[in-house]
Formats: structure tokens, C-alpha cells, sequence
């Protein structure tokens, strides 16, 4: 079989044995287009050590499309292994079939810096969650995003797909997440007042929990009205210069402040993996760097100055 059938039964694959989501499949289509692309091979043989320096190098010189200071950025190095884990896992599932190609343990990940947070600080948190005029049904629905968002650490995307009749008696619920994982999260009282002022404002009948605001377009009977993860990017990026910050604040800065917060009072690592939804705990210990000051704390308090 040639590669690109090889592809498509491996992107099958994904979807039905492995159960990945439809956007991830998507994902790793584009990923390993991009390689047939430039390699332009059809045989599995064909990809060799020569061949894969060859795409890394390629790929490293890629533009990424972002400028800094009128200069433009190369694809990143985190990007550039995205890439490359597609390409590794198609090797793997071709070499589990018995087909002769690459070892997939040739391919090594580019190595990265220590990833950095983008936070705000606690001031600029609650300046950015009192931007919102609730004098009207756009800033109660936009007080209640930045609250659940908060509240509960969810994933841009996972608030998306919150459905309407969402319970408010209870300050938990259930969310289906990245790899179809399902976790419970909680809602603060803050988070819980909120939605249940907008949603007492509402007048619509859609079923999503955040929807657009009157005007509309179009007759709302005639399209979805369910926000968009881009739409809601939009709003929290609004709302943050509204309150006079001047980093970058995206959804992902709040969850990243959620996490944070739960580790400086005290909540243990695994506890913050499970409520964020990390299949991984590496990827949670990006945030144990704000212990550091609990660190010292401890240090100073019980390490035993040297006798003289």
C-alpha cells in the first residue's frame, strides 16, 4: 500500500481502536500532509534517517506567521515537535503491522526551554472579573464566563460545549475533556451567582449555556447561537484591556491562575492533575514554582543555623 492509504487507515485508526476526538484526528492529518508534502514519497521504505534530518531541518527554517519587532519567527520548537510525534506514531503503527519503514525511536523531540506562565496578578484578576457591566444581559453573561472560567480551571473548549440546563443546586458537575476523559469540577458561589443571573435574563431557547446577545444577524431560529472558543478568546482579551492589564490574558492565563492559586493554598499536586484534567502529572508541574516561597518559608523556619 502506498503512504497516503497507509494515512488514512492509520487516521482511522485513531478515531475507532484509539477513540480519538475528530479535531485531534484533524490534526494529525495536517500534521502528516505536511510531511508527505515535502518528502513527496509513496513507499514506507523511502523514509529513512537522511530523509527525517532533512524534513527537521526544513521544518526548523518554516515561518510560523507570528512578527516580533517587524521580523518574523520561525515555527517553534514545541511546534516543530508536534510534528514530529505524528510522524513518530505513524511509524509505530505502520512497524506494528509488520511494514518495513523507520524505526519510530529514531525520531528524537526537539529539545525546549522550561516552559514559562503567563499569570496576572490577584489585583488584576479581580479587576478583570469586575470589567463586566451587569446592567445588561451581554456583561452578565461575560461575568458569569470569567467566574466559571476561574471557578474551575476548564479548557476554552470545554466551556464551549456546556449545555443550558446545567445544575446550579449542586457546586459540582461532570465535563467531558481533551481524550473524551470525563472530571468533575466545582463551582465557587461567585461562579454559581453569576450564571444564575444571566441565565435569568435569558430569553432565547437555545440549549447552550453561552450564546450571543441580541441584535442578531439573523433570525436566531436560523443558526447556532453556542459561542465559539474564538469568540470567547475575543471577550476575555476585551475585558483585560477594559481593566487596564497589559499582558496578553487568553482563557488558558485564567486556568493557569486557577491552578496556581490552588497550589499556594496548599492543595497537593495530584489533587490539581485531576481537577485541570492532565493525563500527565509532568504537565501540572509547571506550576509548583509558585511553592518557591513556601520553600523558604520552610526553610527558614525549621533548617537549624550552623552552631558556632
Amino acid at each position: 500500500m502506498t503512504l497516503e492509504q497507509l494515512k488514512r487507515q492509520y487516521l482511522e485508526h485513531l478515531e475507532i481502536e484509539k477513540g480519538r476526538s475528530l479535531k485531534t484526528v484533524a490534526n494529525y492529518d495536517r500534521y502528516l500532509s505536511r510531511f508527505f508534502d515535502f518528502s513527496k514519497l509513496n513507499d514506507p521504505k523511502g523514509i529513512t534517517d537522511d530523509v527525517l534530518r532533512e524534513y527537521r531541518l526544513w521544518l526548523n527554517r518554516q515561518e510560523s506567521g507570528e512578527t516580533i519587532d517587524g521580523r518574523k519567527e520561525n515555527l517553534k520548537k514545541n511546534t516543530q515537535n508536534y510534528y514530529l510525534i505524528a510522524l513518530r506514531s505513524f511509524l509505530k503503527y505502520m512497524i506494528k503491522r509488520g511494514i518495513k519503514t523507520l524505526p519510530p525511536e529514531r525520531i528524537e523531540l526537539a529539545k525546549i526551554g522550561e516552559r514559562s506562565l503567563d499569570l496576572i496578578t490577584p489585583e488584576e484578576l479581580n479587576r478583570l472579573m469586575n470589567a463586566p457591566d451587569t446592567s445588561e444581559l451581554k456583561g452578565l453573561r461575560d461575568r458569569a464566563i470569567l467566574e466559571l472560567f476561574f471557578s474551575t480551571g476548564l479548557r476554552v473548549s470545554e466551556l464551549c460545549s456546556l449545555p443550558r440546563d446545567i445544575s446550579l443546586k449542586s457546586d459540582e458537575f461532570s465535563i467531558r475533556g481533551k481524550g473524551e476523559k470525563i472530571r468533575v469540577v466545582f463551582l465557587s458561589s461567585e461562579a454559581k451567582t453569576a450564571v444564575k443571573n444571566y441565565l435569568d435574563k435569558r430569553k432565547d431557547m437555545d440549549d447552550a449555556l453561552f450564546v450571543r446577545t441580541p441584535p442578531y444577524n439573523l433570525q436566531p431560529t436560523t443558526y447556532n447561537l453556542r459561542l465559539t472558543p474564538r469568540s470567547i478568546e475575543r471577550i476575555v482579551k476585551h475585558y483585560a484591556i477594559k481593566a487596564g492589564i497589559s499582558k496578553k490574558v487568553t482563557p488558558h492565563v485564567i486556568r493557569h491562575c486557577f491552578a496556581t492559586d490552588l497550589l499556594s493554598n496548599g492543595a497537593d499536586i495530584r489533587s490539581v492533575q485531576a481537577l485541570l484534567g492532565h493525563s500527565n502529572i509532568a504537565t501540572t508541574q509547571i506550576y509548583t514554582h509558585v511553592t518557591d516561597k513556601q520553600l523558604r518559608d520552610v526553610h527558614k523556619n525549621f533548617h537549624r543555623t550552623r552552631r558556632s
